[in-house]
């Protein structure tokens, strides 16, 4: 049989489904496997065990083209749209193996149910999703720990980039953006504010960085600092330079977005800030990681990407000293031998 495996859309989702690539690349059922992916995500495939799998797709159309070109007997759809499912089954691929989420039950011939209660999906851990998917075509995944690489050259490039702007070896990694909406955002002047507590408690210099749009961000959160945060906000990124930087970093603070993930690949401490999102969503990979929220609010998670009520409170109300507190914890873990 000939497989192809519809990556997902999101940074975050596409690292949680690295442990069910590779168990379908080893897998002896498969003559073949091949990894469909957007072209602006095969970064964070490159230098990995996947990397020469890989076809990337940029519109919607090359999708549906790639599946006709590859003829594959089977396709695992790890991506929860629609438009993924429709496009498989339009081509004619005779096996359609994903989630029966978004309506799109009738365009699979086998599928996953997620529990609900009450007519309600509950929340599971979408890792753990990925993985029952991947049961439905015969391949078991036995870790669900996510698997990343990085060339050796690009980590000597981002070492002297941060050399450059006046970064030391040991840093703390901030992302504060999120790709889903401003929901999601932390105020930039508390990033600071905890890199600032964390860099008078362990010297440890800050390095912000984020994705395409996010360059104002970056600023703001380096220009509300007092311990000299480095801002890569006008530097050029790419996800490959990001493996690096993760991997190189003490600790990685980041709100709810994808790499919380990169994190846990390097097995690099993070804290995460969430806001809107369920956190059983991502209940996985949890053994260097801590997930600050505000608990008991009535509205939360509302799962929207502005929020409604306008308050925003599931992210005003988190303070400095919780994330610090977390990020303490976890760095105490990661000193404490297995």
């Amino acid at each position: 049989m000939k497989l192809v495996i519809r990556a997902p859309n999101w940074v975050g989702d596409l690292v949680m489904a690295t442990p069910v690539i590779e168990a379908a690349r080893r897998s002896e059922r498969f003559e073949s496997v091949t990894v469909v992916v957007r072209e602006h995500l095969a970064g964070i495939l490159a230098d990995g065990p996947a990397a020469g799998l890989v076809r990337t797709i940029g519109a919607d159309a090359h999708e549906a083209a790639a599946y006709r070109e590859l003829a594959p007997d089977a396709v695992m759809l790890l991506t929860n749209s629609f438009g993924a499912a429709w496009r498989a089954r339009a081509a004619g691929v005779p096996m359609r193996a994903g989630s029966a989420l978004s309506g799109r039950r009738f365009l699979l011939t086998h599928s996953v149910i997620p529990p609900s209660r009450d007519g309600r999906r509950v929340p599971i851990p979408s890792a753990h999703l990925m993985r029952d998917v991947a049961g439905l075509v015969g391949v078991l995944v036995p870790d669900l720990h996510p698997i990343l690489a990085v060339r050796e050259s690009v980590c000597e490039r981002e070492r002297a980039r941060l050399a450059r702007l006046g970064a030391g070896p040991e840093y703390i990694l901030c992302c504060p953006g999120a790709a889903f909406g401003a929901a999601k955002l932390w105020p930039p002047g508390r990033f600071a504010q905890a890199l600032d507590r964390l860099h008078d408690a362990r010297g440890w210099r800050g390095v912000v960085t984020g994705g395409p749009g996010e360059e104002a961000l970056c600023d703001s959160v380096a220009g509300a600092s007092k311990s000299g945060v480095i801002s890569l906000g006008q530097e050029e990124r790419d996800l490959e330079g990001l493996k690096a930087l993760v991997a190189g970093a003490q600790l990685l603070l980041v709100g709810d977005s994808g790499p919380r993930w990169f994190a846990a690949a390097f097995d690099v401490p993070c804290v995460s800030v969430m806001g809107p999102n369920f956190p059983e969503l991502t209940a996985s990979s949890l053994e260097l990681a801590r997930i600050v929220r505000v608990e008991n609010l009535e509205c939360a998670p509302c799962l929207e990407r502005h929020c409604p009520l306008v308050h925003h409170r599931c992210m005003r109300d988190l303070s400095v000293d919780l994330v610090v507190r977390a990020a303490h914890e976890v760095l105490a873990r990661r000193a404490v031998p297995a």
